[in-house]
């Protein structure tokens, strides 16, 4: 089933985008949010997965895949971010949903738990927790923040490849995740399908609290499942034994060998995604 491309406008007038497969209405719909530097392209496998049985919402956030990109790079701060999240839920009719956040995502899902709790049915966080490694984010702002300019997609793997962690892809795999990460430009060239100006927000060192156990905290009234990528630079062992600890009903599903962030292409990850649903309606 093919999803519909809706556009809706934020509060301040930006136009954003989001995928919109539809499903059942008497499930609860999904919505997912994306990593970074990543686009509501990458959660159509998942959607593939339920095929009717639940709507499935994936957003672009702003200066992201087919989001308009705002003229000043400060638009791109996480309180933003989390604001634009909002106005998408009110644009496309999402009152109570369950929310799969990678990474960032991760990070607005927990934001959601305070400003609006009553609207989350379960949260699944895909390798992001209430601490995040410095290392990690070095890691991070180094990818997000080049736009070498590909001549084409084997050059693009080659450099992802070279440059990411272990995930949890084959061949085709990779070439599916290069294609979701760049598009061609009006120059012929490959370039990221993000605005390369966000790695400056994050490399603020203010943008990103230190301490988001409060915001973790907010999740106490609702499932929560969590995919780790054991090798992960941004989410340390540590915290996912601290997690647990705070959270004893949270099913964690641990990848080894696999980095951040996962693909959830493994079938562990896809499964436990799948039990975790069927659980919510």
């Amino acid at each position: 089933m093919a999803p519909r491309r809706r556009f809706f406008r934020a509060r301040d007038g930006l136009r954003l985008a989001a995928l919109d497969w539809a499903g059942r209405e008497d499930r609860t719909p999904l919505l997912c949010l994306p990593g970074l530097a990543r686009t509501a392209r990458d959660f159509a496998a998942l959607a593939a997965r339920q095929e009717g049985a639940r709507r499935v919402v994936a957003l672009d956030y702003a200066g992201h895949g087919e989001s308009e990109r705002p003229a000043s790079a400060s638009r791109y701060r996480l309180q933003v971010a989390l604001r634009d999240v909002a106005d998408a839920m009110a644009a496309l009719h999402l009152h109570r949903v369950a929310v799969l956040g990678t990474s960032f995502g991760g990070l607005l899902a927990m934001g959601l738990g305070i400003l609006r709790p009553a609207a989350l049915a379960g949260v699944a966080l895909n390798d992001i927790g209430p601490h995040l490694e410095p290392a990690g984010l070095d890691m991070v702002r180094d990818v997000i923040g080049r736009d070498p300019g590909f001549s084409g997609p084997e050059e693009a793997m080659r450099f992802l490849r070279d440059r990411l962690p272990p995930l949890d892809l084959d061949a085709a795999g990779w070439a599916g995740f290069t294609e979701r990460t760049y598009a061609r430009g009006e120059d012929g060239l490959l370039h990221p399908r993000w605005d390369v100006r966000i790695a400056g927000v994050l490399a603020d060192g203010r943008e990103v609290p230190e301490d988001l156990w409060p915001a973790f905290g907010a999740l106490a009234h609702v499932p929560l499942l969590l995919v780790w990528g054991q090798e992960s630079a941004l989410l340390s062992a540590a915290t996912v034994r601290r997690m647990r600890a705070a959270r004893p009903d949270m099913e964690v599903v641990s990848l080894p060998g696999i980095g951040h962030a996962p693909t959830l292409a493994a079938p562990a990850a896809m499964a436990a995604l799948d039990r975790f649903l069927a659980r919510l309606g």
